[in-house]
């Protein structure tokens, strides 16, 4: 498949680039709520907006009241995403938590899915029990308890965790903390009893929070998909996560490149445009190519998990390992090109340093994808 866009996919990035240029920009949304320090680091007018655009509801059935679309466009939203710093809950709810979902009985999507479609709600994804994102090792239980299941554990950095309607866990339903089998997903709700939180501002300003399940009690019905059969889910969940994340790197880095060339056309020194200068010129070079092939590795992951390839697992590990190089170049380079003033918050250059930050760390970072990758080929 050809790695651009077709038709439809560059109807809606014209509409999702404007939209988010303008209702999503940094002032009115990324400072705004960060200096207000709100509790929730994002806008629930704009999630409201998604949703009247059909966004919320991109990557659900057409049975449950969604768009029935794919990865490929989920990116276009979050490469926007990206670009303009849009705090936002797309990527663990209308990517991760819907893909979860999608596993569950019709009872379960009836029941989270019509909120998030209308924008109402929000969802948490809790995977990971320790700074460092390792999905292979989960020590969270949940144990029968009559009809239902009793869950205890922790779960570490789970973004917009406090301000979810529902948190989807990744639980041990039997074999020890590093078994591949006996994993099993939930839906929990917010208000269950049992849970607390640590909650935690990230670089980004993003809010995420440190739970702790102390003998919640879950009905049958909390459980998504099969018991102890898990992990053909959650591996679904990671992949959706994962070239989000990418799809949003590759944002945050050209929008750090644009306001980086648009600076080195007016910022003057000894007389002369910098961007005369042949060395920046260069650097600035560099950088394109290394975006444009980070995008080319992005959409093909895309097309690969939407068309259900069998090495979509493969370019999902290469796409976020290559974005998140390419994008932490882009951010690198910004900082210096802009000189002192790069260092301020005044200029925007780095709080794209401080999203790239945080995006690299989600869903693993360059290290351990590369690593995977070499496992996927055998070494």
């Amino acid at each position: 498949m050809p790695l651009y866009y077709n038709e439809d996919q560059a109807m809606l990035a014209d509409t999702v680039t404007g939209f988010m240029a303008d209702a999503g920009a940094i002032k009115p949304q990324l400072r705004h709520f960060r200096d207000m320090g709100c509790k929730d680091g994002f806008g629930h007018a704009l999630w409201k907006q998604f949703a009247e655009m059909g966004l919320t509801g991109m990557l659900a059935a057409e049975a449950d009241g969604g768009l029935a679309m794919g990865h490929v466009e989920a990116g276009i939203v979050l490469k926007e995403i990206g670009r303009n710093l849009t705090p936002s809950p797309f990527l663990t709810t209308s990517v991760m938590g819907v893909t979860a979902l999608s596993g569950g009985s019709d009872d379960l999507r009836g029941r989270w899915l019509p909120g998030v479609i209308a924008g109402d709600s929000v969802l948490a994804v809790a995977i990971d029990e320790s700074p460092k994102h390792r999905p292979e090792r989960i020590a969270c239980r949940a144990e029968k308890a009559g009809n239902g299941f009793r869950l205890s554990g922790s779960k570490a950095f789970v973004v917009q965790g406090a301000s979810a309607e529902a948190i989807i866990v990744a639980a041990r339903t039997s074999g020890s903390d590093s078994d591949a089998e006996g994993i099993t997903l939930f839906a929990v709700p917010k208000d269950a009893a049992g849970i607390s939180h640590e909650n935690l501002r990230l670089v980004d300003s993003a809010m995420a929070s440190n739970i702790t399940f102390d003998n919640v009690e879950l009905d049958g019905d909390s459980v998504i998909g099969d018991v102890d059969g898990g992990r053909s889910l959650l591996n679904k969940v990671l992949g959706a996560g994962r070239i989000g994340a990418a799809a949003e790197l590759t944002g945050v880095g050209q929008g750090a490149f644009d306001i980086t060339t648009a600076y080195l056309k007016t910022r003057k020194q000894f007389g002369r445009l910098i961007g005369e200068f042949q060395a920046l010129q260069h650097r600035a070079a560099h950088l394109y190519s290394e975006l444009e092939i980070a995008t080319a590795v992005v959409i093909k992951a895309q097309q690969l998990l939407d068309g259900g390839s069998e090495k979509a697992e493969l370019m999902v590990s290469v796409g976020k390992a290559k974005a998140a190089r390419a994008c932490n170049l882009a951010v690198r380079e910004g900082v210096q090109m802009h000189g002192g003033v790069g260092m301020t918050d005044e200029y925007d250059i780095g709080l794209y340093m401080k999203r790239d930050r945080s995006l690299t760390e989600f869903m693993g970072d360059q290290y351990y994808h590369a690593e995977r990758v070499a496992q996927l080929n055998g070494y």
